[in-house]
């Protein structure tokens, strides 16, 4: 009996996480492509995906990628733009009562943003568990490991993606789960604070440092709207 409830708690969350895989599919292969046309062999690029596993770090990685490559430099970007993880690691941190501390802490090394944001949806309506939890990881990372493999394999003959328009299939995934989570016009000034901040950063500054100027613009707006409906519901009372 134990034994089909964590086979239906590990299907459970393997169909919601579902959806999201069919749409990481074209990144995958749009990451394998751009790390060949770097030259990257089949296995490198695979490798960077299995102990990588951050799909925003490793085409900012690529994006930078030189012979010999600059250790530092990418480095430096990777952290930058991995950063949020914090933050997404404390807020679904507060939903894993049911995982013991290791199992945590293996859970956070699998933590991606579609990930996050499925695991969120989730524990608003019900208990995040590790089976559940573990659903949604395996198929999800098989998935972006497999398909970085196809794309590096058929990279000769797909060239550019640019070309013909699959490089947007990234900042499509995130149009989409930022939608997931609107709540009104206090969702859109945190938005659009954080893409102006980003946009003028970009613009005077070299490397990913506006993904971090997003990011606490973003942040800096949010807080600010939280304490100013704190003060509202204070005069009411």
């Amino acid at each position: 009996m134990q034994s089909k409830t964590a086979w239906g708690e590990f299907a459970g969350g393997a169909r919601a996480i579902a959806p999201l895989i069919v749409a990481l599919i074209p990144i995958g292969m749009v990451y394998g492509a751009v790390a060949a046309t770097k030259g990257l062999s089949p296995l490198e690029t695979t490798l960077m995906s299995l102990l990588v596993f951050a799909g925003g770090a490793q085409f900012v990685a690529l994006d930078l990628w030189t012979h010999p490559a600059s250790w530092v430099s990418l480095g430096l970007a990777a952290l930058l733009v991995n950063i949020r993880h914090l933050l997404m690691s404390a807020s679904i941190g507060l939903h894993m009562q049911q995982f013991s501390g290791p199992k945590r802490y293996v859970a956070m090394l699998f933590l991606a943003d579609e990930i996050w944001a499925v695991s969120e949806f989730r524990a608003r309506i019900a208990t995040l568990t590790p089976v559940w939890y573990c659903g949604v990881v395996v198929p999800f990372y098989a998935a972006w490991v497999l398909s970085g493999l196809a794309g590096a394999l058929l990279g000769a003959f797909l060239g550019d993606p640019a070309v013909v328009g699959l490089d947007f299939a990234f900042p499509a995934v995130f149009i989409v789960l930022v939608a997931g989570f609107w709540k009104g016009r206090e969702t859109g000034f945190v938005l659009l604070a954080s893409a102006a901040a980003a946009y003028v950063v970009h613009w005077l500054l070299p490397g990913v440092w506006y993904v971090a100027a997003g990011a606490v613009a973003g942040l800096v707006v949010a807080g600010l709207m939280s304490g100013d409906d704190e003060d509202d519901g204070e005069a009411a009372r």
